[in-house]
């Protein structure tokens, strides 16, 4: 985990940073909103601790505009303000969680935790695509079912991905050739029952549920049985 820590105290600072460190946490200190601000958009990073009486760029004013630049990064405000109406401003910037000082490092380091889990676990669903057994990861552009990996052609894993987004919906052979194939619907021809053949014996043969069903004169549906 990296950590980008906005403290203008160096005293303070220093005590957070070496907490984190003994934590196994890598942690970068900025002294000033400015500096906070070009540490982060030069880095990726897994939470940001924030003071809100910075130099040069407050701490609501920073949170703002590290939202416009990333929606999910965690921010944790860590400020001496401790109004409803000063909290109120943080979170209206775009802060998850506020800590008042003083406060106990144990404290801090739990609310760290929680934040940085909770985003890791929201990105991870993010990047996987699942039904019953089988996953879709859209970072390797890998398939497995019950652990084991599945191959499939580029096209076939476009239709795959389509059919898991919309998962329950009915899906027509028109919006199917748009989307995946990108091309004008040519009722001549067969070339969506062939993929979808392809699919079937690769995700669905020797497994349960079947997950790719046919709706008689409408389309394909992706469900559990």
């Amino acid at each position: 985990m990296k950590l980008l820590l906005v403290e203008d105290e160096p005293k303070l600072a220093s005590f957070i940073q070496k907490g984190f460190q003994n934590e196994g946490y890598e942690l970068d200190v900025a002294f000033d909103g400015q500096m906070g601000l070009s540490l982060f958009r030069q880095n990726s990073y897994d939470l940001i601790v924030l003071d809100v009486n910075l130099p040069h760029i407050n701490g609501f004013a920073l949170c703002g505009l590290i939202r416009a630049d990333n929606a999910h990064v965690p921010v944790l405000m860590l400020t001496a303000l401790d109004s409803l109406e000063d909290k109120t401003l943080g979170f209206e910037a775009g802060a998850d969680d506020y800590l008042v000082k003083p406060f106990k490092f144990q404290e801090l380091l739990l609310r760290a935790r929680a934040l940085t889990k909770r985003n890791a676990d929201a990105s991870a669903v993010k990047r996987t695509l699942r039904m019953a057994d089988l996953e879709l990861n859209l970072e390797s552009k890998t398939v497995t079912r019950r652990g084991q990996r599945i191959d499939l052609t580029a096209r076939e894993y476009a239709l795959l991905e389509y059919l898991l987004l919309n998962r329950g919906k009915i899906i027509s052979r028109v919006d199917i050739t748009e989307r995946v194939w990108e091309l004008d619907f040519d009722t001549s021809t067969n070339v969506i029952d062939v993929y979808i053949s392809h699919l079937r014996r690769k995700l669905d043969k020797g497994h349960e549920p079947k997950l790719i069903h046919t709706v008689v004169g409408m389309g394909y549906v992706m469900r559990e049985g």
